[in-house]
């Protein structure tokens, strides 16, 4: 079964704001706009759109579903597609190349949509309902979910794919039993598509040799000394795993420190940064709202860990305090545990997938 797929609420905008630029995506809002029976709330919509106010959205086959200004349940649905209606798709895809390639680079050929296929919503295609008073076809809730999900399309044309039924690993699989071209296929959908993966890279021989440096005027020996070891870490984690993470500034400083004992004036950083990387540099400084559904699976799964009385818990966004435990929900799915210290809220050691791992006696 296709797995539902969430994104973070989209902050406010600045003025001027567009929303989609795309062929495809404009093609979603003008379903959206030609179903309105009332331009009025259809502009109220827009301007939820642009102030932030729906959070976090789930995007599942057929659905789009998230919680708008004053809690209000607002979802959108949209017919999937059929066995057979797939089954035409793929072989659209299937007869050249090129629209695998597109696809994959985020883009959609105006052929796949023109293969008979109702790929793109139509007129009446898109069905609101929202826990609102508004009976407006759409409400301005709906309607601003609507034209926030035209980012979503814009950024990733998959999107579209998964509220018709399917998502990109189906889309993957059922490729790989047809001879669908996949010339221009990048390496990791290559991968996917059943190439087999390349041998690992032999071990590495050698161990960095700290610098025999001499004082110098200007120079400050033990902090050149420290940069060379970094850029020998650096050079043989590009050398095992053929990339590097793009960092900020800062994190690469909080990296630096946590790699080199360098923790003045870094300590709860630096502690967050080896028990977790970036993940737990930014449960530490950034509190965010999850999706609902994340958190109510959590509270589900703390009852049965604890046996049905689950402890008290503050609750506040992504943070939930229980006794002199906090656990942060990261926007990369893992909890990350902090203990208090002097008044002040210390990353405490590795995150866990489930923040029942934490329960005491849990190994």
């Amino acid at each position: 079964m296709t797995d539902a797929k969430g994104f973070a609420a989209f902050p406010a905008q600045q003025a001027g704001a567009r929303f989609a630029t795309t062929w495809w995506g404009r093609s979603w809002l003008k379903a959206l706009e030609d179903t309105s029976l009332d331009q009025g709330l259809l502009r109220k919509g827009r301007a939820y759109a642009k102030t932030g106010q729906v959070g976090p959205i789930t995007v599942s086959p057929g659905r789009l579903a998230a919680v708008t200004e004053n809690e209000y349940d607002t979802v959108v649905t949209v017919e999937q597609l059929t066995d057979a209606e797939w089954d035409r798709f793929l072989d659209q895809i299937a007869s050249q190349a090129g629209h695998l390639a597109a696809l994959l680079e985020g883009e959609v050929p105006q052929a796949l949509a023109d293969a008979g296929v109702p790929l793109l919503p139509a007129v009446g295609d898109l069905e609101p309902d929202c826990s609102c008073p508004d009976w407006g076809h759409p409400c301005k809730h709906a309607a601003a979910l609507c034209y926030q999900a035209s980012w979503l399309l814009d950024a990733d044309p998959f999107v579209l794919l998964l509220l018709r039924g399917r998502g990109r690993r189906d889309l993957i699989e059922a490729l790989q039993t047809r001879d669908a071209p996949v010339e221009g296929v990048p390496v990791e959908e290559a991968r996917a598509l059943g190439v087999p993966p390349l041998p690992e890279p032999p071990p590495l021989e050698f161990a960095f040799q700290p610098l025999d440096l001499e004082p110098a005027d200007g120079v400050q020996v033990g902090a050149l000394a420290v940069l060379a070891a970094d850029a020998a870490d650096q050079a043989r984690e590009l050398l095992v795993h053929g990339r590097l993470a793009v960092l900020t500034e800062y994190q690469d400083r909080v990296r630096l420190a946590a790699a080199h004992g360098l923790e003045v004036g870094l300590g709860a950083a630096v502690q967050a940064w080896r028990h977790g990387g970036a993940g737990g540099l930014e449960a530490l400084e950034s509190a965010w709202t999850p999706p609902r559904q994340e958190l109510a699976r959590a509270r589900a799964g703390l009852v049965a860990a604890w046996e049905g009385e689950a402890p008290q818990v503050q609750e506040w966004r992504n943070r939930w305090t229980i006794g002199a435990l906090q656990l942060r929900f990261g926007r990369d799915g893992r909890w990350y545990p902090f203990t208090e210290r002097e008044g002040e809220w210390w990353p405490s050691g590795p995150p866990e997938r489930d923040p029942w791992a934490f329960r005491p006696g849990v190994p």
